[in-house]
């Protein structure tokens, strides 16, 4: 009787544990609803979430969502999947040699710190505002994140791991392979995902810029924004919001399908 019990809690709690944020946020959206229609607000201000919904509906039903997040999207991938190689290539070069990490540190200390959407207008006179200076934006801001968490993993694996296979007759290089990449995995993991992060940031940011792009999530918040169809502007913040939502937890299933030992570490 008492393990049954038990059994109940546990299920009802982990009932409560997946349904409570999804009643938060129709909590949220409830409250939202009424505050706007009992307090009179303005939609150009606050728009009520009925309004936002039905905006949201029509731009799917149009094909403008698909457009615009379909150019996003390949422009977060591009930058993504450079900073990602170039990144992990140079945090493991930095972690696998002292003398590489001795002439690269300084650089990463000194432009890490840099605000990268600084580097817009530069880039904007040395590139154009084509494709290529969202692309190279993008990936500049990534590189860093990447690149530190890839050198601090390498750098943190346990030596006891690396003697262990050099007493088993590893050679150097089965060694880094073998022992030291698999082991900083998860902590390349971590950076890959902080670097998505800010290249979704800086490719909206990049297309909101003054006549740099007819196209984008950007450009269509921008020019909602700039017409004052404040309901379109919410529209795509939570069109985006979702889609920041989908590409972290695809890039989790990605990680444990690429290396499933990572999850016992995060």
């Amino acid at each position: 009787m008492g393990t049954t019990g038990t059994k109940h809690k546990s299920k009802a709690g982990a009932i409560v544990y997946i349904v409570v944020p999804y009643l938060l946020i129709v909590a949220v959206v409830l409250a939202w609803e009424i505050m706007v229609r009992v307090k009179g607000v303005q939609p150009i201000f606050l728009p009520a979430p009925s309004a936002i919904f039905k905006y949201l509906v029509v731009m799917i039903a149009d094909g403008e969502i698909a457009y615009h997040l379909s150019i996003t999207f390949l422009r977060i991938m591009a930058g993504f999947l450079v900073a990602a190689a170039t990144g992990i290539l140079v945090g493991i070069a930095m972690g696998m040699s002292r003398l590489v990490a001795r002439m690269v540190d300084p650089w990463i200390a000194a432009l890490y710190p840099l605000p990268k959407i600084s580097l817009i207008p530069l880039l904007i006179i040395w590139l154009g505002t084509g494709e290529a200076y969202k692309i190279v934006i993008s990936a500049v801001t990534a590189f860093f994140p990447v690149a530190i968490a890839t050198f601090a993993s390498i750098r943190q694996v346990d030596s006891g791991l690396m003697k262990a296979a050099k007493d088993l007759g590893a050679n150097v290089r089965q060694v880094q392979l073998k022992v030291v990449i698999p082991a900083a995995l998860p902590g390349i993991f971590s950076g890959l995902q902080l670097g998505m992060g800010v290249t979704i940031i800086m490719v909206v940011a990049a297309e909101m810029i003054g006549g740099s792009s007819d196209s984008g999530m950007g450009y269509l918040l921008i020019h909602a924004g700039q017409v004052m169809e404040t309901e379109k502007v919410f529209g795509a913040l939570i069109v985006l919001a979702v889609f920041g939502a989908v590409i972290t937890n695809a890039q989790k299933r990605i990680d444990r399908m690429i290396a499933p030992w990572t999850e016992r570490e995060h």
